[in-house]
Order: structure tokens, then sequence, then C-alpha cells
């Protein structure tokens, strides 16, 4: 399976991020990516590819070109007014307030930000834009005939809304991805969500589209973050009526529960017909991730690589979540190989 991936995620490397009460050494860190490269180099999964670089086309299909503006100018924005620290809102259009865009881009930074664990820092506008190309080419591979292609993508993205970032997402890698198959051919992609986390902007983005299936699996909003997206009656709207399915489960979830979910979720791609699939595989479901609450071990990863493959789809895993422990690499590995064994053996 080819890898695609690239230095540049090294370009977003924060100080900072409000977690507990306090401002700690980010979860989300340039050791994550590092640790899953290392890992699939050790067990040979394939070669490793640099991104081609594209245009913002792509990104416009998906995304808000205001909201694109915005990333792109906030760091020198938010230094330009004199601030010494990294760029974190203070401030949001919450209920009953009005939701116009600021000037300031302390306002700007609320009106952007679903979350505010999320510090913008130098660097990170080339790092997302870099790791939406790497999704991006990951995507053309599988245009081009590939089976399976991964997007070791960093920043991750499946937060990122149609004009929202936080949940350390900026631009949605596997949203993207699937507009771009979806531009190029495929009459309909179904994208899998296996990160502990509910994908709330891919969710967004896809909410009233029948074309692009959304089924994620999660831990409950009632519990676990994002709050405020992921439940069971969160099903589509309008002509996108049906085509979102969300699977949200407790805290303490071991894998044979999750694994049933999974099972739920793989016969609804079934029925769904498509012609590609998309995966944001976070594994922040594993028992010793320190932001989650899942119970899944590391032979569960495997286990359930390989019932993706079962799908017979051509597949395009993305990196999501995970965070920098040792088993992050094992976990994103031992899932690709998985899905590589049974689809050897099935041809």
């Amino acid at each position: 399976m080819i890898t695609v991936f690239t230095t540049d995620h090294l370009l977003r490397s924060p100080r900072t991020e409000l977690y507990g009460g306090e401002l700690v050494r980010p979860h989300e860190s340039p050791e994550r990516a590092q640790i899953v490269l290392e890992q699939i180099q050790s067990q040979c999964l394939g070669d490793v590819i640099a991104p081609l670089r594209f245009d913002a086309a792509p990104l416009l299909r998906v995304h808000d070109a205001e909201y694109i503006d915005f990333l792109r100018e906030a760091w020198d924005e938010w230094t330009a007014a004199g601030n010494r620290g990294e760029a974190i809102p203070d401030c949001w259009p919450a209920r009953r307030m009005s939701q116009r865009r600021p000037n300031s881009i302390t306002g700007k930074l609320g009106y952007y930000a679903m979350a505010g664990e999320t510090s913008i820092s130098h660097g990170t506008w080339q790092a997302a834009r870099s790791a939406a190309d790497v999704a991006l080419t990951a995507a053309a591979r599988i245009k081009d005939g590939a089976r399976a292609a991964f997007a070791l993508c960093r920043p991750p993205g499946h937060h990122a809304a149609y004009d929202l970032y936080g949940g350390y997402c900026f631009l949605n890698n596997a949203a993207i991805a699937a507009q771009y198959l979806r531009d190029a051919g495929a009459a309909r992609v179904a994208i899998l969500d296996v990160d502990f986390h509910h994908g709330n902007g891919t969710q967004d983005i896809f909410y009233d589209r029948p074309d692009v299936l959304y089924v994620s699996l999660h831990g409950d909003p009632a519990d676990a973050f994002p709050y405020f997206s992921g439940y069971a009656d969160e099903t589509g709207s309008g002509a996108g009526s049906g085509y979102t399915l969300n699977l949200p489960m407790p805290p303490g979830t071991e894998f044979s529960a999750w694994r049933g979910a999974l099972t739920t979720a793989l016969a609804r791609i079934a029925e769904f017909r498509s012609d590609a699939l998309v995966v944001s595989l976070g594994v922040d479901t594993f028992a010793g991730d320190p932001i989650s609450f899942f119970r899944l071990r590391s032979a569960d990863f495997s286990t359930y690589g390989r019932m993706i493959a079962e799908c017979g789809l051509p597949t395009l895993f993305a990196l999501e979540g995970g965070y920098a422990v040792d088993e992050i690499g094992i976990n994103v590995v031992n899932v690709l190989t998985g899905f590589e064994q049974t689809t050897s053996s099935a041809s």
C-alpha cells in the first residue's frame, strides 16, 4: 500500500493547548506522525511518496472561500495586532448573539472556531494545506486504479466544517478527498469514520447530500467531545435525509460492542453501493489513548482492518486522531496490514 507523507507537517508545532483548565503541551503533536511513519517503514508496508501540489480548487469544493482566506491570513493578522502568544479565541457567537463576522482578528477567531483547545501558530496554514495535498494525492491514486492508499495527514481534518476549525483540525482532509473522487467520476462515495470523536465537520459538509454517505462510530456526545454533534437521531436533512448514520457508544465500550457497531456501519455502506470508500482512520479508540474512553486493544485494529477490506471497495485511509503513545504506530499499521492481508487473499 502506498503511503503519502510530507515533512511539511512539522510546520505545525504548537506550544499550547487549553486542556483541563491549563495551557498544556498539545496532544496533537509532531511526534504522532513520526511514530506512524517509523512503524510503516519498519513493517515494510509499501512505498512512501511525497504529495503532489494542488491548487485551491479542491479545498473550495468543501470549504467556504472566506474561511480559507481566514486560515491563510490568521497568524499574520494575529502577530500584526501585537499578540505575543499563540492565537486562541476567547469569545464566541453563542445562542441569541449576532452571527456577523468581525473585523478584529480576535473576533474572527471566535467566529470561525468550534472549540477553544486548538491554537493557531506559525506554520499552521502551510501544514494544513500540505495535509490536504497528502489526501488529494492518495485520492488521485485511487482514481487511477489503486486498490488502497494511506494518507498520513497531519494536522487531522474531520472536525473541520464548511467554515469552522477546532479539534486540532483546519481543513477536512477526508471530505476534500471524497469530493475529489466524486468530481473524478465516482457516482457515490462512502466515508467511514472510526475515530473516537464524532467527525462533526465531515457530517456538516455532506449533511444535505445523497451522493456521499457519512457513517461514524464514536463516543456518545453526551459524554465526549465535540458534545454538540453525533447523536443517533442526526441522519441528514433534505435530499441527504438517511445518508448520515451515527453510532454513538458509551464510556468503557469494549471491542465486542464496537465490532457490532462496525458490522452495522459496513452493512449500510454495502447497501449504499458506493464506488469508493474513504476511512477517517483515528486510532484513539485504543484503551491506552489519553483522551478517549473506549477499550480497544492493538490486535482489534487488525481485525477491523480485515472487516473493512471485505467491503471490496477502493479504499483511501486518512489519518485522524490517536495521540502520541507508542501504540499509535502499531495500531495504524495493524489496520492497514489487516486490510492488505485480506485483500491479497481475496485476489
